[in-house]
């Protein structure tokens, strides 16, 4: 018999434990840290969680990170509060209701993309360490900046599997020519944006699925039913005015969508799922909400109270209010 040279779970589970409480006597963790039967949420930079993390220890990600980088700066959060340029967009109002606000992804020149690929590639090296083999990544973008996400991570070693396609209509595109609107009224500078592209990737596994699935309960994906596979196409609205009163979130993925997610992403509904950049806590919600345990991170100190307070109703919020 072959022996193993990883640490077994109940070995992993303490010395994560002791990790946590050495991060958190150094002062690396906020006190604000919380835990519950399902989840734990911890105030934090995603790095420094990923560099002291033990490897092998997340079965899988679901992340929408801040792909555009400069967009949640404390300047830019501030112009967008106040409605005042920068690289938030205020949609015009519609139906009598005013949009949230959009980032401009536009604006990134060339110093912002090199940025954005040093930034994933930091991320991809710390996932690479910290989750299983076959562990599947889900990882939200945009179309104008997807390749400059892919890249690192597929450098780094990971897998892409394809991309999850969320049909959702927004504001972004569609827009005359600025300051030609009357000049050109039948020319738009870009298309209406009708869609959003998750990257899906996976750690390679340690041999064939089957025995990575008996080692690590990781490598393929929950099927929706024994005669229906998990799609890659998913129709999925904007968050609700329900979901935004409880989360007040820029960025805010509604349940709906994040839902069917969580659940494929663990297979066998072992392990636990990361969201490195949790924002409002939206994903740790619906891992709660599908009985699945996760942890989530959030360094923006504002957005991890809106966490704390929002998880607990997010994960019982019934979604086919929003139908």
């Amino acid at each position: 018999m072959k022996h193993s040279n990883t640490p077994s779970k109940k070995a992993r589970g303490l010395g994560r434990q002791k990790q946590l409480a050495e991060l958190e006597s150094n002062g690396a963790l906020d006190s604000t840290a919380k835990r519950s039967a399902s989840y734990q949420i911890l105030h934090i930079d995603a790095f420094k969680w990923l560099d002291s993390a033990r490897s092998c220890s997340i079965e899988a990600v679901v992340t929408d990170p801040p792909y555009g980088l400069l967009e949640y700066t404390e300047s830019q959060l501030r112009k967008r509060k106040l409605g005042k340029g920068g690289v938030w967009r205020i949609p015009p109002s519609f139906d009598g209701c005013q949009r949230s606000p959009l980032p401009r992804f536009t604006v990134l020149g060339p110093e912002g993309h090199e940025r954005l690929r040093e930034f994933f590639a930091r991320l991809a090296t710390g996932l690479m360490r910290v989750m299983t083999p076959g562990a599947h990544l889900f990882v939200a973008t945009n179309p104008l900046v997807s390749y400059l996400v892919y890249e690192p991570l597929i450098r780094e070693g990971f897998e892409k599997r394809g991309e999850i396609i969320r049909l959702v209509q927004t504001l972004r595109g569609g827009d005359r020519p600025k300051n030609g609107e009357q000049d050109y009224p039948m020319i738009s500078v870009m298309p209406r944006s009708c869609w959003e592209p998750w990257g899906l990737f996976r750690k390679p596994c340690e041999g064939p699925v089957r025995e990575n699935l008996r080692k690590w309960k990781t490598g393929g994906l929950r099927r929706i039913s024994q005669r229906e596979p998990f799609r890659d196409v998913i129709e999925s609205g904007v968050a609700r005015n329900g979901e935004r009163q409880i989360a007040p979130h820029p960025s805010l993925k509604p349940q709906r969508f994040l839902r069917q997610l969580c659940r494929a992403a663990l297979p066998l509904g072992e392990g636990r799922i990361l969201d490195p950049f949790m924002g409002s806590g939206s994903t740790i919600a619906a891992a709660a909400a599908c009985g699945l345990k996760s942890i989530g991170l959030e360094a923006n100190e504002e957005y991890f109270r809106m966490a704390a307070q929002a998880i607990p109703l997010l994960s019982k919020y019934h979604v086919q209010d929003d139908a």
